[in-house]
């Protein structure tokens, strides 16, 4: 696997290009339009920039070296506004917006454009790969690559595998998580993989106590930070995925399995978001916020 194709260039995507450049892989950053393009790969430039000021900062490598490796990570990446440059890419990983139906019909797109042999992959956090695959038109290359934000830090990356999935796929996409230095974890096609079918149900746990008024937000944040050792609270933690973000994902559990015990969606929730107190990004959520730290 030598060349990576990677469509969408915002928030997960920009980083998923510059980890597959940075590891070597000469990578092609498909966007729909040229803003969003310049957008995202000036982001790239940045966040290189400052990684290699701070190798220099520890005395990790010389000021010179730095600059090259940023140079020559970033001369690896080729942005386009054209889906047919992924042609020859031995792997195509996307990363738009969090509609099923629009990816279903990129991945239409895809199997008509890239090589057979391409593996295709999606970092979705919720929707089912399997859909996706079907869409393509080549079931049996299709994987999930599940990364987290920010995906130049986070180490994990979640490899999931359908039940057309090819053993030699799945082996190469979780080689290539490997390779761009992440720890793998492999997972079925279920929902929310490992992470997400984990952490959802436990941040709606924490939701419906506070709606019941078992404990007061501040109290169910500091049990779990304190008593579990996790490095914020789970409503805190909710405000910063996004109370959208959360509903949106509980709405297409709930609606795809009615009978899952473990899939809610409390009713305090919903009114935060019917009021446009979205979390962090709105300034307030749950709680209110002053940028990254609780005003």
């Amino acid at each position: 696997m030598k060349k990576v194709g990677v469509v969408g260039c915002g928030l997960m995507g920009h980083g998923i290009v510059q980890v597959a450049a940075q590891a070597g892989f000469d990578v092609v950053a498909v966007e729909a339009e040229q803003g969003f393009l310049d957008k995202g790969l000036g982001r790239i430039r940045k966040s290189l920039d400052k990684l290699a000021a701070k190798a220099v900062e520890k005395g990790k490598k010389s000021a010179e070296d730095a600059k090259s490796d940023a140079d020559g990570a970033f001369g690896r990446i080729h942005g386009t506004v054209d889906k047919s440059d992924l042609a020859d890419c031995d792997l195509v990983v996307e990363a738009i917006v969090e509609n099923l139906d629009v990816k279903k019909a990129l991945y239409a797109e895809l199997g008509g454009i890239c090589k057979p042999e391409t593996i295709l992959a999606s970092n979705t956090s919720s929707f089912p790969i399997a859909e996706m695959g079907e869409a393509s038109g080549r079931p049996e290359n299709m994987v999930g690559l599940h990364f987290f934000n920010p995906v130049q830090l986070m180490k994990l990356v979640e490899v999931v595998r359908t039940d057309a999935t090819s053993d030699d796929s799945f082996a190469k996409a979780r080689a290539f998580g490997e390779a761009v230095g992440k720890v793998p974890v492999g997972c079925k096609d279920t929902p929310g993989f490992v992470v997400n079918r984990l952490l959802v149900p436990y941040m709606v746990q924490s939701l419906l106590m506070l709606e019941r008024g078992d404990a007061t937000k501040q109290d169910i944040d500091a049990a779990m930070q304190f008593g579990c050792g996790h490095p914020m609270g789970p409503i805190t933690l909710t405000d910063y995925v996004g109370l959208d973000t959360t509903l949106s994902i509980l709405q297409g559990w709930c609606e795809r399995y009615p009978d899952e015990p473990a899939f809610a969606i409390p009713a305090i929730l919903e009114q935060k978001v019917s009021e446009g107190k979205l979390g962090r990004k709105t300034g307030e959520g749950f709680y209110k916020w002053d940028g990254d730290k609780k005003a």
